[in-house]
């Protein structure tokens, strides 16, 4: 809220943040037989883990890339950000890509040793965040609980790469480019060397889950509502969180649109950008942020009975 500091990410942070929050993307190679690469695309969905900045891939043991990773080790892995519940389909039907990042470079393939210390990185990672989430307050459990958490917790769904039967090999991907995607045509290549030297914001790991909860509860997304009146001078009919960083909110919200030819009106989802009062440097601090926004809202409109009273039934 402050005018003197900048209000959105860098496209380096953006990348960085995209890469911490999902754990799946699309992995394409090149489809190779015994007489060489054939220059046709073979794509499929596979699952990640990030250790010292580079992306780490498991791939099925019988899934063609492994084949096709042998003769030719170019590639490229394209990242979304995290659209959890009905954010995909909402979306996809105002022809919206979401927000992506694409790199590419080439398939490393890890000896047995590597892959084992592979695994041992991605479960250190995984028992950490599973102590966060234990130490967490009511302020951040509680939009946790409005989640559907298996499905949108990174740690949960990265589980099933240590569990036994299924195969996988592991492959190091080193980008030599990466671009990060806005929309339908808006693409920055971003320099490699303000990707290693920017850092994803903590609370990237738990993004899609926060989304989740927020957007899945009507009491928060009144709340957003108000936050649009309130902060941002917008009149909305409803609210959902498409992205969240350590600066704030980014939203979409349904206003009314353009007169038509009949002299009616429609509504139509507009994005819009909503900052924190401070920067947020974990999960934590960001649900207080948006708990005391809410008391602020709260007592500028005291006759408004759709929030609860008490900023911790958040």
């Amino acid at each position: 809220m402050k005018g003197s500091r900048t209000t959105v990410l860098t496209f380096a942070q953006k990348c960085k943040n995209i890469l911490a929050s999902n754990w799946q993307g699309n992995l394409n190679t090149v489809k190779a037989d015994a007489k060489g690469s054939k220059e046709e695309i073979y794509s499929s969905k596979v699952k990640y883990f990030v250790k010292k900045g580079r992306p780490y891939i498991w791939v099925p043991d019988d899934d063609l890339h492994n084949v096709n990773a042998v003769i030719d080790e170019r590639g490229s892995l394209a990242i979304t950000s995290p659209l959890p519940g009905s954010l995909a389909n909402l979306l996809q039907s105002l022809k919206k890509p979401p927000n992506r990042i694409a790199l590419v470079g080439e398939l490393v393939p890890l000896g047995d040793k590597k892959v084992k210390s592979a695994a041992e990185s991605l479960r250190d990672t995984l028992i950490s965040e599973g102590e966060a989430l234990k130490a967490f307050s009511y302020s951040v459990t509680g939009v946790l609980s409005s989640s559907d958490f298996r499905s949108t917790s990174r740690a949960e769904n990265l589980q099933e790469l240590l569990n036994e039967g299924q195969e996988y090999r592991v492959y190091k991907f080193n980008p030599s480019s990466i671009t990060y995607i806005e929309g339908k045509e808006n693409a920055h290549e971003v320099d490699l060397k303000d990707i290693e030297e920017s850092k994803a914001d903590s609370l990237s790991l738990f993004s899609a889950s926060l989304i989740d909860g927020i957007n899945k509860s009507d009491e928060r997304r009144r709340a957003l509502m108000i936050f649009c009146a309130t902060y941002l001078n917008k009149n909305v009919k409803d609210a959902l969180v498409l992205s969240i960083d350590r600066k704030g909110l980014d939203l979409l919200g349904k206003v009314v649109g353009p007169m038509m030819d009949d002299g009616s009106r429609e509504y139509e989802w507009k994005e819009m950008r909503l900052l924190l009062k401070e920067e947020a440097p974990d999960v934590e601090t960001f649900c207080k942020g948006l708990v005391e926004m809410e008391g602020e809202t709260i007592k500028s409109i005291s006759s408004f009975s759709g929030l609860p009273l008490q900023p911790n039934e958040t």
